[in-house]
């Protein structure tokens, strides 16, 4: 009976996780992102932050100012199997920031290991 139990509880895992609803906040969202990218293997999280950095390049050529508030913030998006951006979360209310979510909420990333998947954008700006 336990080792039933057992296989049922490792071939169910990744389907709970897949089923798990989206968060509902900020506080929900970036913790989950954190796990989802550390669980990733090296030549796909190197894959991914590829793709985020192009997307964030993107997204300040288009929401740069010569005065923009540079302050420190984070936008989390949800994928879906795809890599479509279903949904984002930030933490920051700059102009810039909410700006560069808004791009982020049309992007597009490599289509993640299950669905719905979490990535996180951290910006900050050096002088």
């Amino acid at each position: 009976m336990t080792r039933l139990l057992l296989a049922l509880a490792l071939c169910c895992a990744p389907l709970a996780h897949a089923q798990s609803p989206s968060p509902a906040d900020y506080a929900q969202a970036k913790p989950r992102a954190d796990a989802d990218e550390a669980s990733l293997p090296p030549a796909q999280a190197a894959a991914l932050r590829d793709a985020q950095s192009a997307v964030l390049d993107t997204a300040i050529a288009a929401c740069a100012t010569p005065a923009a508030d540079t302050s420190p913030f984070v936008v989390v998006a949800e994928l879906d199997a795809a890599g479509r951006v279903q949904r984002t979360w930030r933490e920051g209310g700059t102009p810039l920031a909410i700006c560069v979510q808004k791009q982020v909420a049309g992007a597009t990333l490599p289509a993640p290991p299950h669905a719905p998947f979490l990535v996180s954008f951290e910006l900050s700006f050096t002088p």
